[in-house]
């Protein structure tokens, strides 16, 4: 690609989304957020670590600031000579930072519940909402699928895999290096501050993505629309969008409490 064509590729990276090193600015991810993530059982939206304590946000932490190498399939990204971790953070400057983020406590949340936030919950959980987003941490903590990808039946993770795709994008999960044939199921504690919406961030507020028009193709989205594009769907995870204005305004306003 010329300088000006990978420029502007990288510019069709918006705010709030990442096109990271061992990503793709393609198929780009959502900037995570931090708070809860001791709650997580998977780090990344691809899953691509178990969580299982502190130490294993120290070990991210060093593979992802030094020690990546960089391999894609049977591609080199580094020479051998490149290969050489310059520098580490110290391990006691890596558990005070994982120490750090583990305490980070959410903002006030300025949405306090009210009758409609009540209604909501009730369409919440008569949608079936909570087999995936399960209180109290609003979500299984389970793995769903890319669409067309089947895992073996022995794979190491089995017993967190569900049988399932709710049909979003797969190509951060099967087109990058951060791809694991999964999404891990997010939390919806914090829905209210956290922005974007979706693993690519392609949709910028909850009534958005309850928007049926997502789903076609001369929609705009409001968040990440990729290089190159003016309009595309935002297809996948269709729960909520055939329900009611009025429940889809009560559901919103519950899910903005949580």
């Amino acid at each position: 690609m010329a300088q000006a064509e990978v420029d502007a590729l990288f510019r069709s990276n918006i705010p709030g989304t990442f096109p990271r090193f061992n990503g793709s600015p393609y198929y780009t991810t959502k900037i995570p957020d931090l708070i809860g993530i001791g709650e997580r059982k998977y780090i990344d939206h691809t899953a691509t670590h178990k969580l299982r304590n502190n130490a294993d946000i120290m070990r991210y932490a060093a593979l992802v600031t030094c020690c990546d190498i960089a391999d894609f399939g049977p591609h080199r990204m580094l020479s051998d000579k490149q290969r050489v971790v310059f520098d580490r953070i110290s391990d006691e400057a890596m558990f005070a930072l994982t120490e750090y983020i583990v305490s980070l406590k959410p903002p006030p949340n300025p949405s306090a519940g009210d009758s409609l936030a009540s209604a909501g919950k009730k369409v919440f959980t008569s949608q079936g909402c909570a087999s995936c987003h399960t209180p109290p941490l609003y979500t299984n903590n389970k793995l769903t699928l890319a669409q067309g990808y089947q895992p073996p039946k022995d794979h190491p993770l089995a017993p967190d895999i569900m049988p399932l795709s709710v049909g979003t994008d797969p190509g951060l999960a099967l087109k990058t290096r951060k791809g694991t044939g999964f999404y891990k199921v997010p939390s919806l504690k914090g829905v209210w501050y956290r922005g974007l919406y979706n693993h690519d961030g392609s949709v910028a507020s909850l009534e958005d993505w309850f928007n049926p028009a997502r789903l076609r193709d001369d929609y705009v989205p409001s968040g990440f629309i990729g290089y190159g594009v003016k309009t595309r769907a935002v297809k996948g995870h269709e729960f909520g969008l055939t329900i009611s204005a009025e429940d889809k305004k009560a559901l919103i306003a519950f899910l903005r409490t949580l």
